[in-house]
């Protein structure tokens, strides 16, 4: 052991007359030890929010979506295996958005209709977790639309430009709304088949609907050669209801079987795109460069991160906050151990004295306040994290501190604790305390042994 070491470690042990030194290390230790534990905790607890959050926001989103610039996708299972070539992709599902009104017996609601394939894993892996695999599986049964009589489509698209006030295009910008029970059947297509339909949590509050309730549901259809505007409606009935947590999808998203879903809004063996699912979301912005140089310019590739600026731009800030607290708060056990060192030195000048007279250099000095303080940074870094580790530990397993669930959308604290934060608040830990000696470090080496022993 090099002599500088030695030293070091013999002045934190106690002597009567450098005790309160010692007591003064012990806490400057502690302080060490808890500034760390609580950036553990809170990198924890602050990762399994953003993670929550993500989670919640890309539930029912998708993470990478493909378009076709030139409309719908008809070879949509084709452009399918394209895209399951490329790295990192997990799995795609063709989908069809559309507009209606839904209604039941006791409400009303405008709504957006997403077309999924129910037995393809993403849409299981993802609808899975909100609701039972019999309800999905009762989404696939078909809709076959019921046969117009064709006064009642003319009538139709010149009532629905009646009600627009413009062209035909012009009314497509909003859903039409539903018939009454035993109006004109002028005013909309009779209805098809009964098929299924998953209703969210708080959409089917606002209907007053369970599972097994029947609802109608209306929808404007552009057909024809001249792009008339007709109303095209339908008897469903709920298959299930599912509570994703996020209010917008809760309340005005509906999932549809993508059979049932291109029979109805008029677009057979068409999808309006492919919701592309990723193995790693920090992969992201790598997978979407790689699909469009795959897919050509005749594809429209869009991420999460474009279509949903704001949940980024939050990540990105939280991100920035964990850095500046973390400096923040082992900053401030980083003066106390200036505080310990300087006195340490105040107390040691006659044996610095002694070391500069039998030949030790300044830099030797300077190394053993250094070692001094590295050795209490250390002994409080590796305790905070061991007390971090249990504290997180505790938290993920007894669920002890609770929130209210209907703010953050969860009960409990959520812990995410990852490798990577320890080591980083580890790292962050010591370069702060070995910055914290430099100071006493080359106060010691400038002492001189002719001032001190003439003092």
């Amino acid at each position: 052991m090099r002599y500088e070491l030695t030293i070091a470690l013999r002045y934190l042990r106690a002597r009567r007359k450098d005790a309160f030194i010692s007591v003064t290390t012990l806490f400057t230790a502690v302080g060490v030890m808890i500034g760390v534990a609580a950036l553990i905790v809170m990198l924890a607890v602050m990762s399994g929010f953003e993670a929550n959050l993500r989670q919640r926001l890309l539930s029912l989103s998708p993470q990478v979506q493909v378009q076709s610039f030139t409309g719908a996708i008809a070879d949509y299972g084709s452009v399918q295996a394209r895209i399951g070539g490329v790295a990192g992709v997990a799995g795609s599902d063709p989908f069809i958005v559309g507009q209606g009104m839904i209604s039941s017996a006791r409400g009303i609601s405008g709504v957006v209709v997403r077309g999924v394939e129910p037995d393809n894993p993403v849409v299981l892996s993802e609808l899975g977790r909100y609701v039972a695999p019999a309800a999905i599986k009762e989404i696939a049964a078909g809709f076959t639309p019921a046969e117009d009589a064709p006064p009642n489509g003319a009538a139709a698209g010149k009532s629905s430009r009646a009600r627009s006030g413009g062209p035909p295009g012009a009314a497509a910008a909003g859903p039409a709304q539903p018939p009454a029970a035993g109006g004109d059947a002028t005013e909309a297509s009779r209805p098809g088949t009964v098929g299924g339909l998953l209703v969210g949590s708080a959409l089917a509050a606002k209907l007053k609907v369970k599972a097994g309730d029947p609802v109608r549901l209306v929808a404007p259809i552009i057909s024809g050669s001249n792009g008339e505007l007709s109303t095209r409606s339908g008897e469903f009935r709920v298959a299930g209801v599912f509570e994703s947590g996020v209010q917008f999808i809760d309340s005005e998203v509906i999932f549809m079987g993508l059979g049932a879903a291109q029979n109805f809004f008029g677009r057979p063996q068409r999808a309006d795109g492919i919701e592309v699912k990723l193995r790693n979301l920090d992969a992201t912005l790598e997978v979407t460069a790689e699909l469009r140089r795959t897919l050509g310019r005749d594809f429209r590739v869009t991420n999460w991160m474009e279509y949903d600026q704001a949940a980024s731009a939050g990540f990105a800030m939280l991100k920035r906050v964990y850095a500046l607290v973390l400096l923040l708060l082992i900053g401030v056990a980083a003066f106390n151990l200036v505080a310990t060192l300087i006195m340490v030195v105040m107390e040691k000048r006659r044996d610095i004295a002694v070391l500069v007279a039998m030949g030790a250099t300044p830099t030797e000095v300077r190394r053993i306040f250094q070692l001094k303080g590295l050795v209490v940074g250390g002994a409080g870094t590796a305790a905070g994290l061991v007390v971090g580790a249990a504290t997180c530990f505790a938290l993920a397993r007894y669920q002890f501190i609770h929130i209210p669930a209907r703010i953050y959308g969860i009960s409990t604290l959520p812990i995410d604790a990852q490798p990577l934060s320890f080591v980083a608040v580890a790292l962050a830990s010591l370069v702060l305390c070995f910055v914290a000696t430099i100071y006493p470090a080359r106060q010691a080496a400038r002492e001189t042994p002719v001032e001190v022993f003439r003092s």
